[in-house]
């Protein structure tokens, strides 16, 4: 029954999909400046017909609802295009990209993760103590600080001034790591390349901290929140009466429970670190697909764009399914 649950939710997105890749389209389109006149610098050196066969070429000498049929069409073969910029299909170029933006967002959820869970846990536990207000004040500057801005401060300490760790990229470059999967942390653990792993995780550890902070601090709110609620219930009093101790009770009885609501938050976050992380990657210079997305959106890059944005609202679909599937685990008593 559940397995048949999950084939109905993957069909039922897919008409989400579809409607995300015809707003795309359309707005691309809307989007001032022209694809051609950008490439071609918008000098007076390239003639009229060098312009008009370059159009032709990308299909956008044609009406509107034309691209909009041959992009679907091609999106129904599961071919993206090819990006106007880079002469290369869409897919290769985000299959390049995509591993460096996955692993940032596995490092960044885990830092999140590691600090959210004490911290949400903690201040529960103590409500109103000095620790609860701190824990929470700290959860506050989280949210607050724009994650640009956080980065480049982590560079001016961090990198600048105690020169800890590097300022940009994901690895150095005479670490000679042979890639097997486009996960570098992960290669270099597969080849036993040790200079290659501690490279990797140096520089991986500033952009993964600073996705990571915003999303600790939500969730340690919202497990704060969860917790309060669920060790007033009755079935944690008795729990208490029955003489069961006290870790005992928070982390098996209340913590489970309060797990629900926070894992909505956790699978939202995972697709916030997958596809928010535009800026960061910019600021560090990660080689992911979010900094690939900025500069094929300054460059008109049509295919580009709408490939990375299909690629982000699956793995939204995607996250909000698995959610749903963890709930059924989490508490038996829910469907799908």
């Amino acid at each position: 029954m559940r397995l048949v649950k999950i084939i109905e939710r993957l069909l039922s997105a897919i008409p989400i999909m579809l409607g995300v890749a015809i707003i795309v389209f359309i707005f691309m389109r809307m989007t001032p400046g022209d694809p051609v006149d950008i490439m071609m610098g918008q000098g007076g050196a390239v003639s009229q017909g060098e312009i008009e066969q370059l159009r032709g070429e990308f299909n956008l000498d044609k009406p509107l609802h034309i691209q909009l049929g041959l992009f679907l069409s091609d999106l129904l073969r599961g071919d993206l295009g090819n990006s106007f910029t880079k002469k290369k299909p869409v897919a290769t170029l985000i299959g390049e990209r995509l591993p460096a933006t996955i692993e940032l967002a596995l490092s960044a959820l885990f830092i999140g993760l590691l600090i959210a869970f004490p911290i949400g846990i903690i201040s529960a536990v103590k409500q109103n103590s000095w620790l609860d207000r701190l824990s929470m004040g700290g959860a506050f500057l989280g949210i607050s600080m724009p994650a640009f801005w956080l980065g480049i401060i982590l560079i001016l300490v961090f990198s600048v001034k105690l020169r800890w760790l590097p300022v940009q990229g994901r690895i150095d470059y005479d670490a000679g790591l042979q890639e097997v999967t486009g996960f570098y942390v992960l290669d270099s653990i597969l080849t036993g390349n040790k200079e290659a792993l501690i490279s990797s995780v140096r520089h991986l550890i500033l952009p993964a901290i600073t996705l990571g902070v915003a999303m600790a601090a939500i969730v340690a709110r919202v497990l704060r929140s969860s917790l309060l609620e669920i060790l007033r219930s009755d079935y944690v009093k008795l729990a208490r009466a029955k003489g069961a101790s006290e870790n005992r009770v928070v982390l098996k009885h209340a913590t489970r429970n309060a797990l629900i609501p926070t894992v909505t938050v956790v699978g939202l976050q995972v697709g916030v670190l997958l596809g928010g992380n535009m800026i960061v990657e910019t600021v560090f210079g990660w080689p992911g697909l979010g900094r690939l997305v900025v500069d094929a959106i300054f460059n008109r890059d049509f295919p580009l764009v709408q490939g990375a944005v299909m690629i982000y609202a699956f793995t939204f679909v995607a996250a909000t399914l698995i959610v749903d599937v963890l709930y059924t685990y989490l508490n038996p008593r829910i469907e799908m």
